[in-house]
């Protein structure tokens, strides 16, 4: 897999430093054509086992794709820059005489996460589904498996609206339950997006803030399903090279319920500062969708199963970046945002 990133990155680089059509041409059978690195990979598939092919196939598939983006975009560059030598042969372009440069946009880090995110999400199969901010009682608390008096309620300080039927989302994991109202399985999907809570903001806490629900529910899906998924995920953003580990937790909303946990990328769990000593770092909550919560979309709890799985963003832009203050994220101030 790490083989795999090095082609995508080192053709990309290429790609982009090519002078001519030719060269773009070259690059695409070196890569692409019937002898490339990708084609070899892919025919070498058969060497390995079914669920080895799955993943490995998948991310074949996605470093195809990324080649071929950037060799259209290569081309679309030469062909316009054609374009414009040729209306420059016809025509004085008075333009440049009243030009500004404007520095150049980008993604705010918290934004860029969530793509990084979820781009591993849909190599691994899944799809990508909206939620809305504004949820009843019932999609937030109680089919969720909160009962009106369940104690787990406490641990949410909930913005109510008038009449107090409807709030702000507390979670992304309303999103699960939308999903599985209007789709029967086999479902994958991740739910990213903004939630709310009643508290007040510090260095680590905020008010509002992001999160990612991810649903996975079939036939036969088991806490092995779960683990490797998330496992593929962690090692494909945090390195391949950092141990993983799984510590029993509590969710109402999934039986059993873990915690994940990366060894710490900054002292390679030795202890330190970022890790507080233990040379962990929490990244997720996750667990087996509880059977109320399927019998509430009136799913039969006998037949399929699944895993559910929370991730703040946050949280991890906070990890990645190296930034020790949520409150940074929603300051735009210009001086931090350029940084990223």
């Amino acid at each position: 897999m790490n083989n795999i990133e090095e082609i995508v990155k080192k053709a990309s680089e290429q790609i982009q430093k090519a002078q001519n059509l030719e060269a773009v041409e070259a690059l695409k059978t070196q890569y692409l054509g019937k002898s490339g690195e990708i084609t070899k990979l892919l025919k070498s598939l058969s060497e390995y086992s079914v669920e080895e092919k799955k993943k490995i196939g998948a991310l074949l598939n996605c470093a195809k794709k990324d080649i071929e983006a950037e060799i259209e975009k290569r081309k679309e560059f030469f062909a316009s820059f054609e374009t414009e030598e040729n209306m420059k042969k016809e025509r004085t372009d008075f333009s440049s005489a009243f030009s500004f440069n404007f520095p150049k946009g980008h993604l705010h880090p918290i934004s860029q996460t969530i793509e990084d995110i979820s781009a591993i999400f849909k190599s691994l199969g899944f799809e990508t589904a909206q939620g809305p901010e504004i949820e009843t009682d019932w999609y937030n608390f109680e089919a969720l498996n909160h009962p009106a008096d369940h104690p787990a309620r406490d641990i949410q300080d909930t913005f109510y609206l008038e009449g107090m039927k409807n709030l702000l989302r507390t979670h992304t994991s309303p999103g699960q339950i939308h999903v599985m109202e209007n789709q029967q399985p086999p479902i994958k999907v991740i739910v990213p997006g903004r939630v709310y809570r009643n508290e007040a903001s510090d260095a680590s806490h905020s008010s509002t803030f992001h999160q990612i629900e991810g649903l996975s529910v079939d036939k036969n899906v088991t806490f092995i399903d779960l683990k490797s998924t998330l496992t593929l995920y962690a090692r494909n953003f945090f390195g391949f090279d950092l141990d993983i580990r799984f510590r029993p937790s509590y969710f109402p909303f999934t039986e059993p319920s873990a915690e994940m946990d990366v060894q710490c990328f900054f002292c390679k769990g030795k202890g330190c500062g970022v890790c507080k000593g233990t040379g962990w770092i929490e990244i997720l909550g996750c667990g087996m969708v509880h059977p109320n919560v399927l019998k509430a979309v009136k799913y039969d709890s006998e037949k399929y199963t699944g895993y559910a799985f929370g991730i703040g963003v946050e949280r991890i832009a906070m990890l990645k970046y190296g930034i020790d203050d949520i409150r940074l994220f929603y300051e735009n101030d210009l001086r931090f945002l350029r940084q990223f």
